[in-house]
């Protein structure tokens, strides 16, 4: 049985494919720790394999990808001064091939694919780990908190807070029919209620901030261009005003509903040992994924004095310091473009040109991403569902033309016989 390659690649085909595609690399990123390499292969095998399907589609406008092509590149050239080469090399190839992923994803799927993909697979995962039902206790803090089948309260707080923000867009924005409202009810009840019980601040707070966003870009719809500015520029001061009162209290306020204080249960001195960190490579960096490894003093010591006795699946929970200590200022400033150019990019689309209802979800998502990244490091990993939206969003801010077959004119075939005879 021969399947057309449209049901594949072609994203207004796909659906189907591109849904159990999204879905299966939810699973992988949320269990792969839990059933081993088996989900990393099936996530290579749901995207690599459409390059062979229709590589004219993947190469088209490749050129697009440069920064992140150059991001790769430059973790890859990081194990030449790695304090750990090996290690550094692994896990660079295993960037490497997540961003091909995301690359292709975002060639072949439309984000309405997107989205339904990641419902069906949130609610998988989640329905999972509700199942498992584990708990965590916090040192720190001294609460114990769901963390389902994750190893941490702000993975799964992450998953579920994606789950409520893909319930209401796609609601918003992508549905067909009141059925809809029956089918993604599970979702966001589920999504609602694990959130809850996680007790992730982080996750909590990022969530209404992500939908007031997502609510002015929507309102922009109505407006023409040029009054679609000025509420841009009234938003974005708006935006620094409470970025500011957010650090000058509110931001104790709302820690305090969780039982926390401003040092974020130790986040505070982990920036500070970061950056200390930093200084001894501030160039390069001692290497990507170079810095977290067994045997190293500095490592072990901080795994000590925050009682991770696995020594692994930590950082310093912030991107751009993690991003500073592993590749310096220069790989700091890369991956921060890419996160800023892609975060722009769709909300430029909507306040400069047309409207649309894709680039208002992926601004959501970049912003989430963007929040989360001064307390999280959701896209400086392989292997995670934060890094493959972020590349998704990025790749998709480059509208490649569908090719179209070239038809003939009647007149031009008949001159053409003409001519020969």
């Amino acid at each position: 049985m021969k399947i057309p390659k449209s049901l594949l690649v072609d994203p207004e085909k796909n659906t189907v494919y591109g849904a159990f595609a999204v879905a299966i690399s939810i699973w992988a990123f949320s269990y792969s720790s839990v059933f081993g390499q088996i989900m990393i292969l099936a996530y290579y095998a749901v995207w690599l394999p459409l390059i062979l399907v229709d590589y004219r589609r993947l190469l088209r406008h490749v050129s697009s990808a440069w920064l992140p092509l150059a991001f790769a590149i430059y973790i890859c050239l990081s194990v030449f001064w790695s304090d750990a080469p090996g290690i550094t090399l692994r896990t660079a190839i295993q960037y490497c091939s997540h961003i091909a992923c995301a690359y292709i994803a975002a060639r072949t799927l439309s984000v309405r694919t997107l989205t339904i993909g990641s419902l069906i697979g949130i609610f998988l995962v989640l329905l999972y780990s509700l199942k498992v039902g584990a708990y965590s206790y916090d040192v720190l803090d001294g609460t114990y908190n769901f963390v389902g089948a994750f190893s941490s309260k702000n993975q799964i707080g992450f998953v579920a807070s994606l789950g409520i923000y893909f319930c209401i867009v796609f609601l918003v924005f992508l549905r067909r029919g009141r059925i809809s409202f029956f089918l993604t009810a599970p979702v966001v009840v589920l999504s609602a209620y694990l959130l809850f019980v996680a007790h992730s601040a982080t996750s909590t707070a990022s969530v209404p901030a992500v939908l007031a966003l997502v609510a002015l870009l929507a309102m922009t719809k109505k407006l023409s261009l040029r009054y679609r500015r000025v509420i841009f520029l009234v938003g974005a001061g708006g935006l620094v005003v409470i970025t500011v009162v957010a650090f000058a209290g509110l931001l104790d306020f709302v820690l305090g509903a969780f039982g926390k204080d401003s040092t974020l249960t130790g986040r505070t001195y982990l920036w500070e040992q970061g950056w200390n960190a930093a200084q001894q490579a501030p160039i390069l960096g001692v290497g990507y994924a170079a810095y977290w490894v067994q045997g190293f003093a500095e490592a072990e010591r901080l795994w000590n004095e925050f009682y991770i006795t696995t020594r692994a699946g930590f950082h310093f929970h912030n991107t751009f310091i993690e991003a500073l200590v592993e590749l310096g200022y220069v790989g700091a400033t890369l991956i921060s473009l890419i996160i800023l150019r892609t975060l722009w990019g769709h909300i430029s689309a909507l306040v400069f040109r047309t409207w649309q209802a894709e680039s208002v979800i992926l601004a959501g998502v970049m912003m989430l991403l963007f929040i989360r990244s001064f307390v999280e490091i959701d896209t400086f990993n392989p292997y995670i569902m934060g890094s493959f939206l972020l590349y998704y969003s990025y790749f998709k801010l480059a509208k490649v033309p569908v090719a179209r077959p070239r038809w003939t004119s009647v007149s031009d075939f008949e001159e053409a016989k003409a001519a020969r005879g």
